[in-house]
């Protein structure tokens, strides 16, 4: 089996997966307009999707509050302190920075919305140990 897609409820899916697709370069495959406003956001690669909606509205997690260890989203970057930087300016908030002894190069972000969302560069690419 394949992973198709991820779920998470947050508090305004329209704006959060417009935010997404102009910064981290996700492309809308799916959106509705109307209640529960579920939107699907597919990878540059077309592998994963990542699905925003808000549904039941008063079970939003705290994701603001939250441990980005206990859920981030992680995307693959040529060049993670570039990419802070210009998320920072986009309106993500810094959470921290890791250079690990493999050559791994990690920074953890929140978006606008609280949600973590974590830039990776990795010394062996992940997708290489599959």
């Amino acid at each position: 089996m394949n992973c198709e897609h991820v779920g998470l409820n947050v508090a305004e899916p329209l704006a959060a997966a417009d935010w997404y697709a102009r910064h981290l370069g996700l492309t809308i495959v799916k959106r509705m307009d109307a209640p529960p406003f579920t939107v699907f956001l597919a990878d540059s690669a077309g592998t994963m999707l990542v699905e925003f909606y808000r549904n039941p509205p008063d079970q939003v997690p705290p994701y603001a509050t939250m441990n980005p260890l206990l859920l981030h989203l992680a995307f693959v970057s040529a060049d993670p302190a570039a990419d802070k930087e210009r998320l920072l300016r986009a309106g993500a908030t810094f959470i921290e920075e890791t250079h690990l002894p493999d050559g791994s190069h990690l920074v953890m972000l929140r978006d606008p919305w609280g949600l973590a969302l974590q830039l990776c560069r990795r010394g062996a690419p992940l997708r290489r140990l599959l």
